[in-house]
């Protein structure tokens, strides 16, 4: 006769091991000091990219077309889908995308003196709805797949 214990299978550790996050889960990393100066850079960034787009989406080349609106609306986008990428989370996305509100915001604000950035025409309007338009786009991008994983379904 051999005598077993049970007390080992049902545990309260092993159980509690089975339940906790992945390893690769964004929960349980500590945090990393190097992606959060690559958030301040990206925050900086997008102070920049919307002071920059503020002063060249007024310019339009022929007086048809919109050709500095679409330069600073790339540019946005160049940034945010960059950042997005470069740190690989959306929170890449988010950090210059609300460097570039706070941005545009102050520079929209008019001041004591009368002088104020952007005018009420078209073009002011479709940069700031164009550019918050582009940020939540970068910001809600599905992330690829990662390559070399299994070929079969997990369900089989």
């Amino acid at each position: 006769m051999s005598t077993r214990s049970r007390a080992t299978s049902s545990s309260p550790a092993s159980g509690a091991s089975s339940a906790a996050s992945p390893p690769g889960s964004a929960l349980a990393q500590p945090p990393n000091l190097g992606r959060f100066a690559a958030y301040g850079g990206l925050f900086v960034l997008g102070l920049v990219i919307g002071a920059a787009g503020a002063l060249v989406q007024g310019g339009w080349f022929p007086a048809w077309f919109p050709g500095g609106l679409l330069l600073a609306l790339l540019g946005a986008a160049g940034l945010f889908y960059g950042g997005a990428r470069a740190v690989g989370t959306r929170a890449g996305a988010v950090a210059p995308a609300a460097g570039w509100f706070v941005s545009v915001m102050l520079l929209t604000a008019s001041r004591p003196e009368g002088d104020f950035l952007f005018g009420a025409g078209v073009g002011s309007y479709a940069f700031l709805l164009g550019g918050m338009a582009v940020a939540v786009m970068c910001a809600t991008l599905g992330r690829r797949p990662q390559p070399g994983g299994p070929a079969a379904r997990l369900g089989k």
